[in-house]
């Protein structure tokens, strides 16, 4: 069998189909953005048929330019954008409203309303989450309470639910396959992480029937075989993880106390623990990392909600730059003396804070604040926020955080200037992958092992390579400064203050 594997990246803006060799290597790549629909404010979603019609493209196009045909490939590999729900037809595959996307925030008054009645404790024993719009479960009951006859519809059996990666695997499978991966499943507040199943008293606060739901298999299974007429054969699926997963397994974060920040739309740092569930303190989440032959590691998770958002607004809001690449040369031109801090709230705050009602805002404003001072603070904003996280991790886990060496990947870690401020306020050193594309090659990884062409997670580990490491520079005194003028404009921007 060959070692060819593809892994298909769907993610919030785009989607990606990349074919990697025998070596894991990145052979040929396509990629097709899709619109975003905001139809009120704070609301985000997808049109479903707009990402099928997507990765169909994308996986014909990696194919045509790696010169393979589907044949070729030993397996595929699933990774998405995580907690974006989909609700659709069993009988003809069609979605009965757009995609409910992650940023979305319209179930707030629900998570409040749940708050009030003394439930989130409930929610976050059972699935390490917090009662957040962030996730999955209250989006579903969103549309089943919304869209008229969906509720009836779901209890006859009529209707299926899922999130991406469940959807795109009911449609390549021509509708034989209704499953997901515990890593998704852990993300939708339905899944008890410690027993590994759907709880029904979960389901039965948020009134979504059971039958809607997908059967969770371990992240490298046998997901099923796509239509031989979309790409010319079938082809297995054997790999499945949310994208922030996918990203531990491909960074290789396989022993506890390893931690990686993907730097994307948002920034997520995942800190490995284990066997060990580890319950937060600190407002993090206890999430699943991965499950392998039925042996499941957990993970604290910290989501930062805009990262690289804050870039692309920038560019696309205020436009004083052209592309997101020249936000480091920019930001390296502001004046030494301004201390700006952005609070990019745009979507509400994600953890430690976890405020859906903030919104985003600046300080330190003078006359002289142009251009390259907003830059600086949009860069510098992403690197304390990662602090934020970093602290509620050393403090919930002191096994294993605190010496911790930060793997990053994603889009952003282009940037040299931002990678240097991140390793300047976390006071830790950074390390940049050569490889980079480390969500799609960990989906591939989960595939290629399960097809038994691609190496065990030891061989795996150390194939793993060194690009650039940045190691603090920043003095004790500044920083501190910096942290304290960051806290003080997060204070001020919170709802609840």
């Amino acid at each position: 069998m060959s070692g060819y594997v593809l892994a298909i990246d769907q993610g919030t803006t785009s989607s990606r189909s990349i074919v990697f060799d025998a070596a894991m290597k990145p052979l040929a790549t396509g990629q097709k953005e899709f619109p975003q629909h905001y139809p009120d404010s704070g609301w985000v979603e997808h049109d479903p048929e707009d990402i099928w019609k997507g990765v169909v493209s994308t996986v014909r196009s990696a194919l045509r330019k790696a010169k393979l045909s589907a044949g070729d490939v030993a397996a595929i590999g699933i990774t998405n954008q995580r907690e974006t729900v989909v609700v659709w037809e069993r009988d003809t595959g069609k979605p009965i409203h757009n995609a409910i996307v992650w940023q979305d925030r319209r179930t707030a008054p629900m998570c409040e309303k749940l708050k009030a009645e003394g439930l989130e404790e409930t929610f976050t024993a059972k699935t390490g989450l917090l009662l957040d719009p962030y996730f999955s479960g209250t989006k579903l009951a969103w549309i089943l309470d919304e869209v008229e006859g969906a509720r009836e519809r779901a209890e006859k059996g009529e209707l299926l639910a899922g999130t991406i990666d469940t959807f795109l695997i009911w449609r390549l499978t021509g509708g034989r396959a209704h499953v997901t991966d515990a890593t998704n499943a852990s993300r939708t507040l339905l899944f008890n992480i410690g027993t590994n199943t759907w709880d029904d008293e979960l389901l039965k606060i948020l009134r979504v029937p059971k039958v809607l739901l997908p059967e969770v298999k371990d992240s490298a299974d046998d997901f099923g075989v796509t239509e031989k007429a979309l790409f010319g054969a079938a082809i297995p699926i054997l790999g499945v993880a949310g994208d922030q997963q996918a990203a531990v397994i491909g960074q290789a974060c396989f022993e506890p106390g390893m931690l990686k920040a993907t730097y994307g739309t948002g920034c997520f740092a995942v800190l490995n623990t284990g066997e060990t569930m580890v319950a937060s303190k600190n407002r993090l989440l206890t999430t699943i990392a991965y499950r392998l032959n039925g042996v499941t590691t957990y993970a604290l998770e910290g989501s930062i909600f805009v990262a690289g958002a804050a870039v692309q607004w920038l560019r696309d809001g205020l436009k004083v730059i052209g592309k997101a690449a020249d936000s480091g040369a920019l930001a390296a031109k502001a004046d030494p003396t301004q201390h700006l801090y952005l609070v990019p709230a745009f979507v509400g705050l994600g953890a430690p804070y976890w405020d859906a009602e903030a919104r985003g805002a600046i300080y330190g404003l003078t006359r002289n604040s142009g251009p390259a001072e907003f830059a600086r603070a949009t860069l510098e904003s992403v690197a304390y926020q990662t602090r934020d996280l970093l602290d509620a991790m050393r403090k919930d886990w002191q096994d294993g955080a605190n010496d911790t060496v930060l793997r990053v990947d994603g889009g952003m870690v282009a940037s040299d200037w931002m990678l240097q401020c991140v390793a300047d306020m976390l006071d830790a050193p950074v390390d940049r992958p050569t490889q980079l594309e480390t969500t799609a090659l960990g989906a591939a990884w989960l595939a290629g092992a399960r097809a038994g062409v691609w190496p065990d997670a030891g061989d795996f580990a150390r194939s793993w390579e060194l690009d650039r490491q940045f190691r603090p520079k920043m003095g004790e005194a500044e920083r501190e400064a910096r942290l304290k003028g960051w806290h003080d404009a997060v204070r001020r921007t919170l709802s609840t203050t």
